[in-house]
């Protein structure tokens, strides 16, 4: 474990962090902050804290194996941070809060449109004592256009935002129908962006002395990371439906059923093509007129794949792999997240980290997939408990 001083040599040391959020997205962009180095000062209501400190089971277990009040879901989020208990809704509190800012670089918060107003957090309140504060707003719609009072859920986004539409088995097949991804990406992505947004924002003040405000809605990101879907719709004019584990562009990429299971095939261009036609036992295909490149593969989709699929029943799926390995066509299983913490490639790149909290000695969370060559990130705090740093931060 990296010691506490150790944020002095990384790339965001010096900077302090005021976070006002809670759930997933905010909590996600201050933790990369934390492991980025900066000093983040996570602001919580007293008495019940984090709504996400109650989302369980699973809690985390002490060093006895007992479960203690400590969420899996909030652990995931909340390292390297410092935790105090602020009313917001008393004036003390609130001056306790702005006396905060006044000596903070960055401010993130995700109170509905208005709502830090309402307290005298808003923007132009903390900018005005604070001149050179990053603000960084996350709400579900945005603080403008007509949606922008609504509150926004990840779920409620990834429907709204196109990403369902395009998730989950084609029709026709068995339980096809939308279906939401399986982590609350669209809060993991706006938290991503966050960070670009106000990492931008410090660079930025370094040439004017002046911070802004960065405004993030979760139905942007969503409609932004929509990538290559939602080109071929603006391009061309097509709208993306569901296609389970194939993709829209690419032919084949996507899920084959083995003797023993799924595994997953990714052609990325003719020459691979080739090679995958080979290992199966039938270069004809490779020939055949419509399959010869990926356009035509694509095209022709309902009549390659079957022919594709009848083969890769022929072996299991562990020597569909090493054969597909070994001639340079990517190919993988579908591994459980417990699968995952056993690969030794995620072994080796340090994904699960150590990180001992007050009630449990052995507590093991998901490491940071940053890697700097000279100033890494550093795991310095467990995530903390309900006001932890009072006293701390009253010294």
């Amino acid at each position: 474990m990296t010691s506490p001083a150790a944020a002095s040599n990384s790339a965001l040391s010096g900077i302090r962090v005021l976070d006002l959020s809670r759930i997933l997205a905010g909590p996600w962009a201050s933790q990369i902050l934390g492991d980025l180095g900066a000093d983040v000062i996570k602001v919580e209501n007293p008495g019940a804290g984090d709504d996400t400190r109650h989302w369980g089971p699973p809690y985390m277990a002490d060093g006895q194996g007992e479960a203690t009040a400590e969420s899996a879901y909030f652990l995931c989020a909340n390292r390297n941070k410092r935790s105090i208990c602020v009313d917001m809704k008393s004036a003390a509190g609130q001056a306790q809060l702005r006396e905060l800012a006044r000596e903070c670089d960055v401010v993130i918060e995700n109170f509905k449109v208005g709502g830090a107003a309402r307290f005298g957090l808003d923007y132009d309140s903390l900018a005005a004592i604070n001149p050179r504060l990053v603000y960084c707003s996350i709400t579900g719609f945005g603080q403008d256009g007509p949606l922008a009072s609504r509150p926004g859920y990840d779920f409620l986004v990834q429907a709204m935002g196109g990403l369902m539409s395009v998730t989950g088995e084609r029709d026709g097949e068995p339980g096809a129908g939308p279906q939401k991804v399986g982590v609350a990406l669209t809060d993991i992505m706006t938290g991503l962006y966050a960070v670009i947004g106000i990492q931008a924002a410090l660079a930025e003040r370094e040439r004017s002395g002046l911070g802004q405000h960065v405004d993030l809605a979760l139905l942007d990101v969503t409609v932004a990371t929509l990538a290559n879907q939602a080109t071929n719709y603006l391009v061309g004019g097509l709208n993306p439906t569901r296609l389970g584990n194939a993709h829209p562009n690419i032919v084949p990429y996507q899920s084959f059923v083995a003797k023993d299971g799924h595994l997953i095939v990714a052609v990325g261009n003719d020459s691979q093509f080739r090679r995958y036609c080979e290992v199966l036992g039938v270069p004809e295909l490779a020939a055949d007129e419509r399959f010869l490149t990926n356009r035509d593969r694509v095209q022709h989709r309902e009549q390659l794949v079957p022919l594709l699929q009848a083969r890769m029943l022929d072996r299991d799926k562990a020597e569909w792999i090493r054969l597909l390995e070994a001639a340079g066509v990517p190919a993988g299983p579908i591994n459980s997240v417990a699968d995952v913490f056993a690969e030794p490639q995620i072994q080796a790149r340090e994904m699960q980290v150590a990180l001992p909290h007050p009630l449990n000695p052995d507590l093991n969370l998901v490491g940071n997939p940053i890697r700097l060559s000279r100033t890494p990130v550093s795991y310095r705090r467990a995530p903390p408990m309900l006001g932890e740093h009072c006293a701390e931060w009253d010294d």
